[in-house]
Parts: C-alpha cells; sequence; structure tokens
C-alpha cells in the first residue's frame, strides 16, 4: 500500500510538471485581429480579458469581404513547460455575422491555438485554427478558417 501511494504521488508530481503552473502572464490586452483562410480576409480590433490565471475572454469585431465581424470567446489557456511566455488555448464562442445589404448570420467558433508574450515586453502574438459553423439559412461551415493577433499589454 505504501509502495502503491508513493508511486501515485510520483506520477501525479510528473504529470503536473508537465503542464506547467499557470498560463497568465498579463491581465488585459488590446490590439488587431485578423482572420483568414477559407473564402476571405478580415480584422479588426480585439481585447483580451483573464479573469484568473487560465481563464480568459475575448471580444473581436472584424471587417472584411462587406460584413463585419462580432464574435466572443471564452478560451482555457495553459503555460507550455520549459517554455518562457508561450501558452496553448482552447475555446469557444458565438459570432454574428452582418452582411452590407441586409442579411445576419449566427455562428458557434471554437478555436485552438498558440499565443506567445514577448518578454520585457508588451507584444503578444497569437495564431490559432478558428473554423466557422454556421446555425442559420440552412446552416454551413469553413474550416479552413484562422485567426493572427497582435496585442499589446495594458
Amino acid at each position: 500500500m505504501k509502495k502503491t501511494l508513493k508511486s501515485l504521488f510520483l506520477v501525479g508530481g510528473l504529470f503536473m510538471g508537465t503542464i506547467g503552473i499557470g498560463a497568465q502572464t498579463y491581465k488585459n490586452s488590446l490590439g488587431l485581429s485578423i482572420d483568414f483562410g477559407d473564402g476571405y480576409t478580415a480584422a479588426g480590433p480585439v481585447f483580451k480579458h483573464f479573469f484568473n490565471r487560465n481563464n480568459a475572454g475575448q471580444a473581436e469585431i472584424i471587417f472584411g469581404n462587406h460584413a463585419t465581424l462580432v464574435q466572443a470567446f471564452y478560451s482555457y489557456n495553459e503555460k507550455i513547460t520549459n517554455t518562457k511566455g508561450l501558452n496553448w488555448y482552447v475555446g469557444i464562442g458565438p459570432a454574428l455575422e452582418f452582411i452590407e445589404g441586409g442579411d445576419t448570420y449566427f455562428g458557434i467558433r471554437p478555436m485552438l491555438g498558440l499565443e506567445y508574450k514577448i518578454t520585457q515586453t508588451p507584444v503578444i502574438l497569437s495564431f490559432d485554427w478558428r473554423p466557422a459553423f454556421l446555425l442559420t439559412d440552412g446552416g454551413s461551415s469553413q474550416v479552413g478558417r484562422f485567426g493572427l493577433g497582435l496585442k499589446f499589454n495594458l
């Protein structure tokens, strides 16, 4: 029994050491988001706020191809072990797309990506995969969509 407990603590300690301790290296950031891939490219302002060490919210209003896209994401963020400033994140959120001429679409956008805060600077870079799943107008999907972000720590 003693050996089993010792083994469990050792394995648990090794596991905890590989996932890192926390992801947050800043509280708020503001910058530029570029959404590109299948279809068109759109760009606009982005704001990210950490609620605590690992949980964040992100809001974007991006413009392109005669449309305005308003989206909000919840993301879980985690540090990549043995790196400084490099985190991975996974998230999901709703999106509203307002098309010139009056059409409006609603969708869900999951995302999976990497974020790097350059040490001793306020600069934060991100890259993610963010497919779009439209739930209106008969439904459709664009799985070849990506996001690129340039943000500044506030």
